[in-house]
């Protein structure tokens, strides 16, 4: 003889008795503490670009602060920070270039860049807004002047600068220079003043490697 189920054979009281279980579980779950908040695996790293400057100048990831003691072209200055001097290459733009020996000449315009930079920033104490290091060990920084503007969109607005938009604009984060370089041709400022005025990574490729300087 077969034994009789306790709950009298019934498939309706068995599923009673899942759906109890089901919620017994659920609430013993429930009721158990959470993992402790220092052992949670932490959210992924995000990239996210920090609030802008002034006039939409975008923030650094790291500060400068100090003297400029040495401008040796139209984008690159020395910075003489607490903990020693730091080659800043100006972010965003792309001035003329100096010559290098005869085979790589400099541009026109190029002397004339420096000297105007070296006119908005040598011997003051800025901060430079910066954002990595490039290949070569220099900070790439946006230059903050003193009334709050930058001396990159500085160099560009007077004609002495190019926006740096070789390579689709990888090396372009502050976007209003298109528009201050569009401004200085339409006016003729700096560089702009002559004819066929060529930017320099072209130059740096077409005259310093292949000896087309045209």
């Amino acid at each position: 003889m077969r034994r009789k189920s306790p709950f009298g054979g019934s498939k309706l009281t068995a599923l009673a008795v899942a759906v109890i279980l089901a919620a017994a579980g659920a609430i013993v779950n429930w009721l158990q503490p959470s993992e402790p908040e220092g052992r949670r695996s932490p959210p992924s790293a995000q990239n996210r670009p920090g609030p802008a400057l002034a006039g939409g100048i975008p923030q650094g990831s790291y500060t400068l602060t100090g003297a400029i003691v040495n401008v040796a072209d139209g984008d690159t200055v020395t910075l003489r920070a607490p903990d020693g001097q730091r080659r800043i290459r100006m972010d965003s733009i792309d001035a003329p270039e100096e010559g290098h020996g005869a085979e790589q000449p400099g541009q026109p315009y190029a002397e004339a860049s420096r000297k105007h930079l070296a006119g908005l920033v040598a011997g003051k104490t800025l901060t430079a807004q910066c954002y990595e290091q490039d290949q070569y060990g220099r900070d790439v920084c946006a230059l903050i002047l003193e009334d709050g503007r930058s001396a990159n969109r500085a160099q560009v607005e007077a004609g002495y600068a190019w926006a740096y938009t070789a390579r689709q604009g990888d090396y372009l984060r502050d976007k209003a220079m298109p528009d201050l370089q569009r401004q200085a041709k339409a006016a003729g400022r700096g560089l702009w003043a002559q004819q066929g005025a060529m930017q320099p990574w072209k130059w740096r490729y077409d005259c310093w490697r292949q000896r087309q300087c045209g």
